[in-house]
C-alpha cells in the first residue's frame, strides 16, 4: 500500500471519528505562501525549546558587533578577528543546510 492512500485512509478515519472537528486556527487561512521553509522551522525548534546554530549564530555576532561598537585603537583588532570567525562559521552553516535540503 502506498503511502499516500494509507495517510488518506487515516485522515478520512479521523474526520470520521470527530478527531479534527474544533481544532485551532480551524477556519483560518493558512501561513501565507511566501513565508520560508526555514523560518517556519526555525520557528518550529523556537517552539520546542531548541535554538537551531544558525540563530545562536546570528545571535554571537550582533553581540559582538554591539561589543565592537565600545572600541577603539588597538583593542579593536582581535575583537574584529572573533567577529570575522563567527560571520565564517554562520555562512558554513547556512551552506551546510543549503546543501542538505538540496536548495
Amino acid at each position: 500500500m502506498r503511502f499516500s492512500t494509507l495517510a488518506e485512509r487515516q485522515i478520512l478515519k479521523a474526520q470520521a471519528e470527530g478527531q479534527l472537528d474544533n481544532l485551532k486556527g480551524a477556519g483560518k487561512p493558512l501561513a501565507s505562501a511566501d513565508a520560508s521553509t526555514e523560518a517556519v522551522g526555525f520557528r518550529i525548534m523556537a517552539e520546542a525549546g531548541a535554538l537551531p546554530r544558525e540563530i545562536q549564530l546570528r545571535k554571537a555576532i550582533e553581540e559582538q558587533m554591539r561589543i565592537l561598537q565600545g572600541l577603539t585603537g588597538d583593542a579593536r583588532a582581535p575583537e574584529l578577528a572573533k567577529l570575522a570567525d563567527l560571520q565564517l562559521r554562520l555562512a558554513i552553516e547556512q551552506e551546510a543546510r543549503r546543501r542538505f535540503q538540496g536548495s
